[in-house]
């Protein structure tokens, strides 16, 4: 043990080098974490609102290997230089029993000063922290001998280890849990997280899922006259009706209701609706919905026949069609449809047949089975195996499905209750729309 007249000038050179080295481990230990948590989407919203440092922090999270292995680098040599300028100091003052007490003053005051101190700051703090630092944090990277020698340790352990290099991606699973977060913490509304959903779900939606059953469509033969074709179209509401010659699967053309009406008005109301028709736009019942609408849109056309694997028609879409699943139903003040769902209270739900087996499935909070079928109709159809009658019901993993109305063999109202058993009581509210 020696005095403090004893101290060497050496001695007090160690000292600040190693409050210095504990400081620079403090602030590299905050720049790490900061950086780390920052998203590239983050980092970009904070370069929109031009704040200072958030140029460099682009630049640094689009490629996190560029700056974490330098720092991670730095914050050991840091570390190991002040512990072993401890030790030296420690011995020196103290002998033996100094080296001890110095290793336990190294791992509290590391610990503490240099990393559980800066790095709570910066998971309290992470935009302060990533602005704050990243200007540094760019400087040091830039620095070609840090660059260097992180670069060659690096390659030496990808060659120890051999494996590659991965490039991480982000899943749909994750986007839509980044919109649930977000409206968790109030950052976004419900109608916004609601969109975010549906736009991410619309590039995995075929043209089957949405269009109109080959059932429901209202169409005219080419014989029909001109006058009878526009009654029909009056009496349907639409603007454009497909035009058969005969069979609903030999569609000659879509009939306009403005070109109907110039037809009649011109005194041309008998003649037959077929010379009146334009060309048909026919689409796989397989195509993708969000293909479909960039042709639509490119083609400037609003109506396609949907046809099956055969070569049948499937149905009809619009681009209304389209349009409704990314936004919800469009509804006009001459339109009377039915809502797709319907809450008769105590947890019940009377749904169209044509809602989709997931919308259902997230109204009740259960996972419904998959198959062939994609509405709600087409799996109480096939867990029969037949055409229900009307109130005839199944039940389909704790979900009693009751036909409430059959028109011919379509079913066109179905009642979804929620059977009493374990797990039925905790699966939470049940929602009354989309």
């Amino acid at each position: 043990m020696v005095g403090a007249s004893e101290f060497r000038a050496t001695d007090w050179v160690m000292v600040a080098v190693v409050v210095v080295l504990i400081a620079a481990s403090g602030g590299l230990a905050l720049a790490e974490t900061s950086l780390t948590r920052t998203s590239k989407v983050k980092a970009l919203s904070l370069e929109d609102d031009k704040r200072r440092g958030a140029r460099q922090l682009v630049r640094l999270v689009e490629d996190p290997a560029r700056f974490l292995n330098p720092v991670l680098l730095l914050v050991l040599i840091c570390q190991l230089v002040a512990a072993t300028f401890v030790g030296i100091l420690a011995d020196h003052w103290f002998g033996a029993w100094g080296v001890a007490a110095g290793a336990v003053f190294e791992v509290v005051v590391i610990f503490v000063l240099a990393e559980a101190i800066p790095k709570n700051w910066a998971v309290q703090n992470p935009e302060r922290a990533a602005l704050s630092s990243a200007p540094v944090v760019d400087v040091l990277v830039r620095f070609a001998p840090i660059r260097v020698v992180s670069g060659a340790l690096v390659g030496l352990a990808n060659r120890l280890e051999g494996g590659r290099g991965r490039t991480t991606t982000v899943s749909e699973s994750e986007l839509l849990a980044m919109a649930d977060v977000a409206l968790a913490d109030e950052v976004i509304e419900t109608e916004e997280r609601a969109l975010i959903h549906s736009i991410i779900e619309f590039g995995d939606t075929v043209v089957r899922e949405v269009m109109r059953p080959r059932p429901e469509m209202v169409t005219v033969e080419a014989d029909s006259t001109v006058s009878e074709a526009l009654d029909e179209a009056m009496r349907a509401g639409y603007s454009r009706l497909p035009v058969h010659a005969g069979n609903v699967d030999d569609v000659v053309g879509i009939a306009y209701a403005k070109d109907l009406i110039r037809a009649e008005r011109g005194s041309h109301g008998d003649d037959r609706v077929g010379g009146y028709v334009r060309p048909a736009r026919f689409v796989p019942e397989t195509k993708r919905v969000a293909q479909l609408m960039r042709e639509m849109q490119e083609r400037k056309y609003h109506q396609a026949i949907v046809v099956d694997e055969y070569g049948g028609t499937a149905g009809l879409v619009t681009l209304e069609d389209l349009i409704e699943e990314l936004v919800g139903e469009i509804v006009d003040e001459f339109d009377v449809e039915e809502p797709p769902v319907q809450a008769l209270g105590d947890g019940v739900l009377s749904v169209s047949g044509r809602l989709a087996v997931d919308e259902l499935g997230e109204l009740l909070h259960v996972e419904l089975p998959e198959g062939d079928w994609d509405t709600v109709g087409g799996l109480l159809f096939n867990v029969l195996g037949r055409v229900p009658v009307q109130g005839e019901s199944v039940d389909v993993d704790g979900i009693q499905l009751v036909a409430e109305r059959v028109q011919g063999n379509r079913i066109g109202r179905i009642r979804a209750v929620r059977l009493p058993g374990p797990g039925s009581g905790d699966a939470g509210p049940v929602d009354g729309g989309r």
